[in-house]
């Protein structure tokens, strides 16, 4: 298995203050990669981690994001697509988009997940035929969360725990006592916001069950069923009590997904992490939100400003 400092070494070979060597290093064993699947390959890696300074509209799945597939797989003729997904997720709308676009283009689709797929990110891989992870790679759950205006500012909050909080209101509102106390803890909510959090909910968990359904289960006997039950796991939010929860390939191998361990393939694992590697580094130096790259070439790279 490579190690980052083995790719960080290779990069230091060239130019290291030149963003083409990081590219060329990447591309490099991205194209090694396809040829060895003989599958069109596709990376889509997001700087979430190792840049803290980088705004979340740089680093989550959004709407920009079917310019950026477009652009990369405009050469590609499939039928089947390696996509290698790291991101910490972003908006199901656009994830739900993405999906119906590549499945428009590719008949097989297997998600390589080098790292971390989270939440909406999770959404896209369980509409892939078979999701490869390493003992390091991991999913999470697809609980709904979206930004709220709230006295202290805008914060990031669970549907899930939302709809908690004011089933607690209801009944803390039997109290006289704790009345006040609720009523101005729910005041910062819209009138609408209820809905907005059980439509997100339903969201989810449809566009999962149909996925699975119609892509990694087709064909099985017990289809609906897998998909109903795990779709409804993973949004469950009580049952992960955070949204960044990791859940490992033994974990959601037992939930009957389909996964394919990464160290089975020695080739296929270090290929896969060489490129997931040369992505971190330049990540690391550079202020890179986000990199979409095909095997052929073809790049979407969304940069920002330094303290933007």
């Amino acid at each position: 298995m490579p190690l980052r400092s083995e790719i960080l070494y290779e990069i230091s070979d060239g130019t290291p203050d030149d963003p083409l060597v990081y590219d060329a290093v990447r591309l490099k064993y991205l194209t090694e990669l396809s040829r060895y699947t003989g599958r069109d390959t596709v990376l889509y890696a997001s700087s979430w981690i190792q840049r803290d300074d980088a705004p979340p509209n740089q680093t989550s799945i959004d709407d920009e994001d079917i310019q950026a597939l477009m652009e990369v797989t405009s050469e590609l003729h499939g039928p089947n697509l390696d996509l290698i997904l790291h991101s910490p997720g972003g908006s199901p709308e656009a994830a739900e988009a993405i999906v119906l676009y590549l499945r428009s283009r590719f008949q097989d689709i297997r998600v390589i997940v080098p790292n971390l797929a989270m939440s909406a990110a999770t959404m896209i891989a369980c509409s892939a035929n078979r999701i490869v992870m390493g003992k390091h790679s991991f999913l999470g759950p697809t609980d709904p969360q979206f930004p709220l205006q709230t006295p202290n500012g805008v914060r990031r909050v669970s549907a899930h725990a939302v709809l908690d909080h004011f089933e607690r209101a209801k009944r803390g509102f039997a109290d006289q006592a704790e009345s006040a106390i609720w009523q101005l803890l729910i005041s910062q909510y819209g009138a609408d916001l209820i809905i907005h959090c059980e439509n997100a909910i339903k969201l989810s968990k449809m566009l999962v069950n149909s996925w699975l359904q119609k892509y990694m289960f087709a064909g099985r006997d017990d289809q609906k069923k897998l998909a109903r039950k795990i779709s409804r796991w993973l949004v469950n939010h009580s049952k992960f009590r955070t949204h960044a929860r990791h859940l490992s390939r033994e974990r959601l191998d037992s939930k009957s997904l389909v996964i394919d361990a990464l160290e089975n393939d020695k080739v296929l694992q270090d290929l896969s992490l060489s490129v997931f590697h040369a992505s971190t580094i330049m990540f690391s130096r550079f202020y890179v939100g986000k990199i979409v790259e095909s095997h052929d070439g073809k790049s979407f790279i969304k940069s920002y400003n330094e303290g933007r």
